[in-house]
């Protein structure tokens, strides 16, 4: 069996030859790793570390500990590779033609990001990384050559200034040791780990160091007497295994000591054995004969080979009480789970020299086994492009740091970080889960969205095909990868409104131009209102179509402005207004105060708008006279008017050059479907329409919504644009005008 050299030997290239042989082959794949070797060796000529020793030195060691993970020649090689384009200023062209293209993108992939023009060195770093992790989700062999030179710079960081000592070892603590756990690479980073604390908190790691050597007699001792006692007892019920034990690494120590505030002696693991099996199922037998002879402490039993971490790692966990009332950690696995624990991914995914070997392939089936990676890629994805600090908070929030374990009704595990809510669950599961859902039962209760999940809950999403995201839900929910699909959910929605909108303003232009007999070549150029577009807040056309359109103006304001001379009001009445006029000019005309109400063949007569119909500018009116209360001007198609007495009955006009009053009252009636939120819409839209509300009345009758409306408006054109965006909310089909 090869012996694998440690931090503290020396490493050369033979080392790593003699390794590669054990599981690669082809002649071919051996001469591409030695060819990498030649060429390094020539361009780092003469480059030295700051250790003093030469530079190659660094990338063999890359390369011994990217064989010791049985990595392909391809991976190995860009290993050898990884520092030669940015420090020996070799060129792109230059890589494809020696080494192909799959090297080639390794390498830039792994290279070292140089220094950039942005603010702070927080902007630096998180921008040196987000692409380091982009190159990641592309290709898992990136960070494999990452974590292996990590690993030798932080073996060789004793030569390094105190502060980039303490730097380096934060950002490794931060970024590559998370990433060797998620990939279930426990022995990289196990001493990632212990190296980092070594600089980061010195006198802790020397603190747990003296008591690990204080106790590690009296600890070896209890070790194997409990190993005998074990031993024995697999041996009487014919077990076929292998055991040994397990220490305990310094940082795992510290994290309970200083974070759990545990102390040395109530750590029950720092005494652990681990029994190896052939099967599964001797697993489950084993654990039984365990805790038939010893007792076993309550609470501390986790089968992670029913649910398996999200590196895949498992192993059943349990603790007892053992020889000499010693608390033992026993951790029971097959042969094949132990090396995925030690080795993780690299383990599980080794270089297979065959036909079918794909590195493509291998990446779409590590995505499918890490549910982790696939949500990191997806996540990589949607956040590139924006903010480099959103993209790495986001990633460790999300990826590195999530530990609340939520499970489907079918058994999948989805792995969420602390807070998350069911909407974060639901886009975990699939984007039009997330964007459909309505509601959600966890552990068969049905709850609100923004509830927040905790491990071990069974999580259920109801979703309904008609129903979208709610802007709401950006205030409550955890996950990036949530967020930005509600924020590009809705910002498609408003992309489409707005163009309807300006379609619908260019409507609305033409039939006013047609409505006057125009020119519609002429008035639905945009050069014709270039010089009004700052009357109305807008840059362009489009801006201008977009106000009109959400008739926050009319095309008869906009065409009234264009042509000054044009006198109307409301000029799809202009030509009722011409013949109303010519009447107006030879008739005696009441005082039609600030109404603007002229009345034919009457003068000194009180004029008031009648209080049951509400005649507003633009309605059709007709004058009724009134016994001591002079003229009251109704809607001509008032019901009140029904039966009234032919001669009492007179002829009024609109005058509009003499309107004063600002607004009128108006009275109409909602009926529509009773569902939640119908009436925040309806004062949304009036709010948008800007017009003003003086008082609602609303009520439930046979399953419907009965909702009446008081509004102050200007005339009748804004009354009936009004009613258009009342109709187009859901659930709305009748809207009348009021007859008191």
């Amino acid at each position: 069996m090869m012996e694998y050299k440690g931090a503290h030997d020396q490493v050369i290239f033979q080392d790593v030859l003699d390794v590669c042989s054990t599981y690669i082959t082809k002649p071919e794949s051996i001469d591409l790793i030695k060819k990498a070797y030649d060429f390094i060796m020539v361009k780092h000529e003469g480059q030295k570390r700051k250790s003093g020793e030469p530079y190659t030195i660094h990338l063999i060691w890359v390369a011994y500990i990217l064989s010791t993970l049985e990595t392909g020649p391809i991976t190995i090689a860009a290993g050898l590779l990884h520092d030669v384009m940015e420090d020996c200023d070799v060129s792109h062209e230059e890589m494809v033609e020696r080494f192909g293209e799959e090297i080639t993108t390794l390498v830039e992939g792994v290279t070292k990001i140089n220094k950039m023009p942005f603010k702070d060195e927080a902007d630096v770093y998180a921008e040196n990384h987000r692409k380091i992790y982009i190159a990641m989700a592309k290709d898992i062999r990136v960070i494999l050559i990452k974590l292996a030179d990590r690993l030798h710079n932080m073996r060789t960081l004793e030569y390094m200034r105190p502060d980039k000592q303490q730097r380096i070892s934060r950002e490794t603590l931060e970024v590559y040791a998370p990433i060797a756990h998620r990939l279930g690479i426990n022995d990289i980073r196990i001493e990632l780990e212990d190296l980092c604390l070594y600089y980061l908190d010195p006198k802790a790691y020397k603190e747990i160091s003296d008591l690990l050597e204080e106790k590690r007699s009296e600890r070896r001792e209890s070790v194997d007497k409990m190993m005998q006692s074990v031993k024995q007892l697999l041996d009487e019920n014919h077990i076929d295994y292998r055991m040994k034990g397990r220490a305990k690494h310094i940082y795992s120590i510290y994290k309970k000591m200083v974070i759990k505030h545990k102390r040395f002696d109530e750590l029950y693991d720092l005494n652990a054995l681990r029994i190896i099996l052939k099967d599964k199922m001797k697993c489950y037998e084993v654990l039984g004969i365990v805790h038939d002879h010893y007792r076993p402490l309550p609470g501390r039993f986790k089968d992670y080979i029913a649910m398996p971490k999200p590196n895949m790692y498992q192993s059943l966990h349990t603790a007892i009480i053992g020889e000499g009332g010693h608390i033992f950690e026993i951790q029971i696995r097959t042969e094949e789970m132990d090396e995925l624990a030690e080795r993780g991914v690299a383990s599980h995914w080794r270089y297979k020299e065959n036909k079918g070997y794909s590195s493509k392939q291998e990446q779409k089936e590590i995505g499918e086994k890490l549910q982790w990676l696939g949500d990191f890629i997806t996540l990589s994805d949607e956040i590139k492009d924006g903010d480099a600090k959103e993209f790495y908070d986001s990633l460790r929030r999300d990826i590195f740091e999530a530990n609340v374990y939520v499970m489907t009704p079918q058994g999948k595990i989805v792995e969420l970080p602390n807070g998350a809510t069911p909407i974060d669950f639901a886009y975990r599961i699939h984007t039009e889960v997330g964007h459909h859902a309505v509601g959600a039962i966890v552990n068969n209760v049905m709850v609100p969205i923004n509830t927040k999940l905790k491990t071990g809950d069974i999580c259920e999403i109801k979703t309904n095909k008609n129903s979208g995201p709610s802007e709401d839900w950006l205030k409550f929910v955890q996950t990036a990868g949530a967020r930005n699909k509600i924020r590009q959910y809705i910002s498609k929605q408003d992309s489409e409104t707005h163009k309807e909108t300006i379609e619908e303003g260019k409507k609305l232009l033409r039939e006013e131009i047609k409505k006057r007999e125009l020119d519609e070549k002429k008035y639905m150029d945009p050069d014709t209102y270039k010089a009004y577009y700052g009357s109305f807040g807008a840059n362009n056309f489009e801006d201008l179509m977009l106000v009109i359109g959400k008739k926050q103006a009319t095309a008869s304001t906009l065409l009234d402005k264009v042509i000054p001379n044009h006198t109307g009001f409301f000029d799809n009445l202009s030509k009722m207004l011409k013949k109303n006029n010519n009447a107006i000019k030879n008739q005696k005309r009441s005082n039609s105060s600030s109404l603007g109400i002229s009345v034919n063949g009457v003068d000194g007569l009180k004029v008031q708008l009648s209080k049951c119909c509400n005649p507003i500018p633009g309605d059709p009116i007709i004058g009724y006279v009134s016994k001591g209360q002079g003229i009251k001007v109704h809607r001509a198609d008032c019901p009140n008017l029904n039966g009234a007495e032919k001669g009492r009955l007179i002829d009024v006009y609109w005058d509009y050059t003499n309107i004063t009053e600002k607004r009128f009252e108006v009275d109409i009636e909602l009926v529509g479907l009773d569902r939640p939120n119908l009436l925040n819409d309806i004062i949304t839209v009036l709010g948008q329409v800007k017009v003003n509300i003086l008082n609602i009345n609303a009520g439930i009758h046979d399953m419907d919504a009965n909702i009446q409306l008081r509004l102050s408006v200007e005339n009748a054109e804004v009354l009936q644009l009004t009613i258009d965006n009342l109709n187009k909310i859901q659930g709305i089909y009748e809207i009348k005008r009021v007859i008191h």
